[in-house]
């Protein structure tokens, strides 16, 4: 059912629109090519069903050309039957304030517009993603029946009309569908009201309680402004970074210790505040460096599940735990001694949001700094950052004297990703299939004082939809609890990224306190030797260490 004033325009396919995990990312350019943005929204309507009439939420992080292509998606929407779509003031929605939106306004779906950490501008990258009713992206099913739809398109269908003046709040028309640009801020801040103690946070901060947060001049500036300058009574300024920019001020949004050294540096300075945090493009990672100490994201997804209940919307206790298989085993520790099930997924949300849809668990995360629940159905910077702050406020304590408390509770996992980028790829599929091999002859060797228990080419049973995913990675599993992982990333003609996860747990509270490379020293020698890493990708040494 087409709107009637829709032209049908003449097309032909593009071969690269094959979506991944996070919808279709490619270079500004590419997205500007005559009619390929035009493709693959058309694509997406032509893999759906019962969306005629129906509501959908669109928005972006405001990345360059964000707001071209939303006044395309709404002319394609329009002369699609759409019935009505709800659009963040200015084209700006977070993904996880795109997933809340969905949720809240019980839509059809939504269209998120990001490339997510990627560096953005006009030789930057730019990304289409699909959400689906709960809020989350769309399963493989739906992403490969678009990619088969962009690879036989021969039309797509677009109505005359002037472009919406998305700045201004209100409804207005395009075509027959109505178009409703909404507050950005308002549905997900009302969402955390329900989850953290505003009141109790608001006390910490008329208490001296000293916070920075750097939105990296990315999506969740006008969130951070709205909730912790406005609401919570955080000094002014406190937010830095505030105004979203279409290059994101020529920075990469991602906030690790690469990009965001100046507030770790500020956090181990005299002058640090009791917590710096940040968050990335579209607001789904977080990064939490209390004064003189910085929480890896494996520990602070430990953290929260521990102290959850603190948290109004946690208070009755957590369903379960998920964590991606990289991420270190520190949440295995809490789930067993809170008596709830530890879920390890294959890296990449979309397998946390069946658990979460079953009820099976409430909060998830990766080592990858991004964490979640159920309240949305993607991960969320902000939920990460109000958490500690709500978790800080109860306690009354530093964050450096709740990671050494949960260390000496649950005992320490060190923790360091190693990352050999882009390597030759025929060498690294070499490597990889080369130490497949050798798995089965593991166990039971000893390697220095180092057992192996387990080895294994990590494989995933869905227990809600019965889907298996295998090949997701190596581990080389210790008796003593370490362990070493192999998977890799991005392959591609700009060759392969080794990523090498390594973890050794130390339950001795007075062994808990080295560098963390030190306690690591013997198992990444081991990982080196283990996979012949040098011998199959000429490398002597990562990249990348985090």
């Amino acid at each position: 059912m087409g709107n009637s004033q829709a032209n049908i325009i003449a097309t032909t396919p593009f071969a690269d629109q094959r979506p991944g995990t996070s919808g279709l990312r490619k270079k500004v350019e590419v997205f500007k090519q005559r009619h390929y943005l035009e493709n693959f929204i058309q694509s997406i309507f032509d893999s759906l069903e019962g969306y005629q009439g129906a509501t959908l939420v669109v928005g972006g992080d405001g990345r360059y050309y964000n707001r071209e292509a939303i006044q395309k998606i709404l002319k394609i929407a329009a002369a699609n039957g759409v019935g009505r779509v709800v659009i963040g003031q200015s084209g700006i929605l977070s993904t996880p304030a795109a997933s809340a939106l969905i949720r809240a306004l019980m839509a059809f779906g939504g269209i998120v517009l990001s490339a997510s950490h990627n560096p953005g501008g006009p030789h930057g990258d730019f990304g289409v993603k699909y959400n689906v009713a709960n809020g989350g992206p769309a399963p493989e099913k739906v992403t490969d029946a678009i990619y088969a739809r962009t690879r036989e398109i021969t039309s797509f269908r677009i109505v005359e009309a002037q472009d919406v003046n998305i700045d201004r709040l209100g409804e207005t028309r395009v075509g027959d569908m109505r178009v409703d640009v909404v507050d950005s801020v308002a549905n997900y801040k009302a969402l955390m009201q329900t989850l953290f103690d505003f009141d109790r946070i608001r006390d910490a901060f008329r208490s001296g309680f000293t916070f920075t947060f750097d939105a990296m001049s990315a999506v969740t500036g006008p969130y951070a402004r709205v909730l912790f300058e406005e609401d919570l009574g955080a000094r002014p300024g406190s937010v830095i970074n505030a105004t979203p920019l279409p290059d994101f001020g020529g920075h990469h949004p991602d906030p690790n210790l690469v990009h965001a050294r100046h507030l770790y540096d500020l956090a181990m300075s005299d002058a640090a505040p009791d917590l710096c945090a940040a968050s990335d493009g579209d607001g789904d990672r977080n990064l939490i460096i209390g004064r003189g100490r910085f929480v890896t994201p494996s520990d602070s997804l430990a953290i929260l599940a521990a102290n959850a209940t603190i948290a109004p919307g946690y208070r009755k206790g957590i369903a379960g735990i998920a964590r991606s298989m990289p991420t270190s085993a520190a949440a295995d520790r809490v789930a067993e001694r809170l008596g709830v099930p530890l879920y390890e997924t294959p890296t990449g949300w979309k397998y946390f949001g069946n658990l979460l849809d079953a009820g099976l668990v409430t909060i998830c995360g990766e080592e990858s700094a991004g964490a979640g629940s159920d309240h949305v159905r993607e991960k969320d910077g902000l939920w990460a950052v109000l958490f500690w702050l709500d978790i800080l406020a109860a306690r009354k304590e530093s964050v450096d004297a709740i990671v050494r408390q949960h260390w000496t509770t649950y005992g320490r996992n060190y923790y360091s990703r190693h990352d050999y980028e882009e390597v030759a790829s025929d060498g690294a599929h070499a490597l990889i299939d080369a130490l497949r091999q050798r798995l089965p002859t593991l166990k039971g060797q000893y390697f220095g004082g180092l057992e192996v228990a387990t080895a294994d080419d990590f494989a995933y049973h869905d227990p809600v939809d019965g889907s298996d995913s295998k090949h997701q990675g190596l581990r080389a599993i210790f008796t003593d609890g370490s362990r070493i992982v192999y998977r890799l990333s991005g392959t591609g003609t700009a060759g392969a990224t080794l990523r090498v996860y390594i973890e050794r747990y130390e339950p001795d509270p007075a062994r808990q306190h080295l560098e963390t490379e030190a306690a690591l020293a013997d198992l990444v020698s081991l990982s080196r030797e283990l996979a012949a890493i040098e011998r199959f990708t000429q490398r002597a040494a990562p990249s990348v260490i985090t």
